[in-house]
């Protein structure tokens, strides 16, 4: 038998895979339009911070598919 050592990082492919993955999660988090009072809400908002948080720690940098809209926004 026969022992590999497995890399310790992502290679850029994927990376990127991670990341379109990441995207198409976030999509489907922040696409539904629910009330901000609701039980659902609240437990998504929970899940997309966990997201982004998981993309900085995995790729050293924010997401880049999130649009931040408020103050100071371009």
């Amino acid at each position: 038998m026969v022992r590999r050592n497995k890399p310790k990082q992502l290679s850029n492919g994927e990376l990127e895979q991670f990341m379109k993955a990441a995207e198409v999660l976030h999509n489907s988090i922040t696409r539904p339009l629910i009330s901000p009072q609701c039980d659902h809400y609240r437990s998504l908002q929970d899940l997309h911070q966990a997201l982004l948080k998981t993309v900085r720690e995995v790729t050293g940098k924010d997401a880049t598919f999130v649009r931040w809209f408020g103050a100071g926004s371009k």
